[in-house]
């Protein structure tokens, strides 16, 4: 849509004068311009006249708004907003002041972007972080799964309500039965609440560490990041390949600084006794029980036992 200016420039002549002064009329009569001035009876017909181009604006920008075409093929100037038209005095004299405003759907994508800001992802399918998110259906989907979802809404329903506390969730049972999906919706739940999140896909987090071990300060970042975040989630534990040095300087760090401090939350295929002795093999020194229980000292008293039963959607959607 033209601008008022953009119009008056084609016109030469007589024409100019009666076409400016039929768009003035037109725009008297607008049902949009009575409404504004039954909303606002400080603005008045002469106020209105003496800004013509604010006034056409306003006009185009709201039956655009009322046609919506949706948020990315906005029509408007100033893509997700819309002219409001304000009267104030200064110097003794009314003037009508133009600002814009973000629309719903501007607002909405606004929330949602910064959302996604407090909430980082090593290593996991995007797609688990980014399609929408709807409770009926989570719980529907299959309802084996009903107790576990249930258990994951409670812990949101109670952080939103009371806090965080250093109490996470260890979310365990077989392959595709919707393990990450639940644990990206809690976090993307709380992150509506301000809380930041991390959450990392164990196997190839380890592999990368190999590479990191050359680049000290990428791995000190990538540690402080997930030692300070508001809720940690590692995805699929127990699926990795561990080093001693992953699992004893990385991994036992990380828990360390966390317990007692912020929560940590878990999905993984093994119950905790069987996590437990998988921490404590490594490929170069084989099986030493006591540090996977000095690991595992630092996980199961800080969590909560979800076991998710249910049948594999990966499989059903095959």
């Amino acid at each position: 849509m033209e601008s008022l200016g953009q119009v008056l420039k084609q016109m030469k002549g007589p024409s100019f004068i009666q076409r400016s002064q039929a768009i003035l009329k037109d725009l008297m009569n607008d049902p949009i311009v009575k409404e504004l001035q039954a909303e606002h009876p400080e603005i008045d017909d002469a106020l209105l006249r003496a800004n013509l181009p604010r006034l056409y604006q306003y006009v185009n920008d709201r039956r655009h708004c009322g046609n919506c075409p949706g948020l990315d093929r906005c029509p408007n100037d100033f893509q997700g907003h819309f002219s409001k038209l304000e009267a104030r005095e200064a110097n003794g004299q009314m003037e009508l002041v133009e600002r814009k405003a973000a629309c719903s759907l501007q607002m909405a994508r606004q929330n949602e972007d910064s959302i996604k800001k407090r909430i980082r992802s090593f290593y996991v399918d995007e797609r688990a972080l980014e399609e929408g998110y709807n409770e009926v259906e989570i719980m529907g989907k299959d309802r084996l799964r009903a107790p576990a979802v249930n258990q994951v809404f409670r812990y949101i329903r109670e952080v939103k309500e009371n806090g965080l506390t250093p109490q996470g969730l260890y979310l365990y049972g077989s392959f595709g039965t919707g393990k990450t999906f639940l644990m990206s919706y809690l976090l993307h739940e709380l992150a509506i609440g301000g809380y930041t999140g991390v959450i990392v896909y164990m196997p190839d987090f380890v592999e990368d560490l190999k590479s990191m071990i050359q680049d000290s300060d990428k791995l000190k970042e990538t540690v402080d990041v997930m030692k300070n975040c508001d809720l940690l989630i590692f995805d699929d534990i127990g699926a990795e390949n561990l080093s001693p040095w992953v699992r004893d300087h990385v991994l036992g760090a990380i828990l360390n600084f966390r317990m007692n401090r912020k929560p940590t939350f878990y999905t993984s295929n093994y119950d905790l006794a069987s996590l437990e002795k998988h921490l404590s093999f490594t490929s170069k020194d084989g099986e030493e029980m006591h540090k996977g229980q000095r690991l595992m000292d630092r996980i199961s008293p800080f969590v909560d036992i979800v076991h998710l039963h249910g049948e594999n959607q990966r499989r059903s959607r095959t």
